[in-house]
């Protein structure tokens, strides 16, 4: 792989908050009249255009345009593979019904199941690749996928390899995760002990095939209950797989704290952590990833406790949470805009939301996430003319280029 030089544009670094040398903005880690140097898919220099090295040698010439380079964007938390759509229940909670109350009737989690279960592999990568396709377009280098649409061994591995055929037919790189413990399926009714029994048997051939980075679980009344998950969770680590968690989106279920004690990644949605669960948050190491766009979506009124997790230094990633019931989009930087609007996160809190923050959500830190001598090439160049333009403008991409790995899609 060639060399390439990008110049004539702005460092949006997200390096730890911090500039490189005196006069560079903070929040950002801002190089003003930059430039960055790839080489074999990794940053091999960046700094100011006017200190670039005179033996870098021949390279690829790109010029930025005043433009600013971030990191590629990373969506932590997706559900992108899934079959059907749910707009009929989007139109139930405009007429009053709550998000439980469909979920108990049949529609929910279990419609998508029927939709996706009926489609063929091929079938769900085509729909997948639509959704995927827009949020390159929209600057995103990494997502992760979530199964839990599947909730039988041959449908979750079905989910689970469309998710790796993804980084195979696109420049992008893909994260995977097993949430088989999603929701309960009409053939385990009254039977949710059973049906962890069965998500642990599928879990070590699953894994065994390279199918699962990390295992996933929904912590609910709705869904499973604290117990059942520790029992899943103690499945994974003695595979040697890292665990996340949906957890205190609709009540206080203390799930936070039991993904702490196995030092999750992450702990997603958090409307309703306690003051208990961010201290063990803290302790733990442990990523809140907020989901602003599911909070919208349900009307929800209960906020995460933003302020208790900045004031403890709980690192806040920000997701689309792309699916098909509480987050219909594929749009990574609404996203960024409603974890500032209803979340009241600063721009530059924001975007380190879905960088740097992102990218240890996903046990990334030190690969992407940030513009680090050493790190990936996962680049997006945009034609704006200050990073709070990404949370600000809503509608059609800034987006000039995006480089994952140091190619150009």
């Amino acid at each position: 792989m060639s060399a390439i030089l990008l110049r004539n544009l702005h460092l949006a670094t997200m390096a730890n908050g911090q500039g490189y040398g005196q006069g560079y903005g903070q929040g950002y880690g801002e190089v003003r009249h930059g430039a960055l140097l790839v080489e074999d898919g990794r940053i091999a220099w960046l700094g100011r255009e006017a200190a670039i090295p005179a033996d870098i040698g021949e390279c690829e010439e790109i010029d930025g345009n005043g433009g600013w380079l971030t990191p590629g964007l990373i969506d932590c938390h997706t559900h992108l593979v899934f079959g059907g759509n749910r707009a009929h229940e989007f139109e139930l909670r405009l007429q009053g019904a709550s998000y439980e109350e469909i979920a108990r009737s049949g529609g929910g989690i279990r419609s998508t199941v029927a939709a996706t279960r009926a489609a063929t592999e091929d079938e769900l990568l085509a729909l997948s690749l639509r959704r995927l396709d827009d949020m390159l377009a929209h600057g995103m280098t990494t997502v992760e996928v979530k199964s839990g649409y599947g909730l039988d061994f041959d449908n979750e591995r079905k989910m689970l390899r469309v998710a790796r055929r993804l980084a195979e037919v696109r420049n992008v790189g893909v994260k995977t995760s097993y949430l088989a413990a999603h929701a309960l399926p009409y053939e385990y009714e009254h039977r949710a002990d059973d049906y962890i029994d069965s998500c642990i048997a599928w879990l070590k051939p699953l894994a065994a095939e390279g199918l699962i980075d990390a295992v996933d679980a929904f912590c609910e009344p709705i869904a499973f209950s604290r117990a059942q998950v520790e029992r899943l969770f103690k499945a994974a680590r003695l595979l040697g797989l890292p665990v996340k968690l949906h957890a205190e989106q609709l009540s206080d279920s203390a799930g936070t704290q039991l993904a702490a004690e196995f030092r999750a990644l992450s702990a997603d949605h958090l409307e309703y952590l306690s003051e208990a669960g961010v201290k063990a948050m803290a302790a733990s190491g442990t990523v809140a990833v907020l989901l602003p766009v599911a909070f919208y979506c349900l009307r929800e009124t209960k906020l995460p406790p933003i302020e208790a997790l900045r004031s403890v230094g709980v690192p806040m990633a920000v997701s689309s949470d792309c699916n098909p019931g509480t987050a219909p989009t594929s749009n990574p930087l609404l996203a960024l805009n409603m974890a500032c609007t209803l979340f009241r996160l600063t721009p530059d809190e924001a975007l380190a939301g879905m960088t740097r923050h992102a990218a240890r959500a996903l046990d990334l830190q030190g690969e992407t996430g940030m513009l680090q001598v050493g790190m990936r090439a996962d680049l997006a160049l945009w034609n704006i003319e200050r990073p709070a333009t990404l949370a600000y403008w809503l509608g059609a991409s800034p987006l000039a280029r995006r480089w994952h790995a140091g190619r150009s899609q």
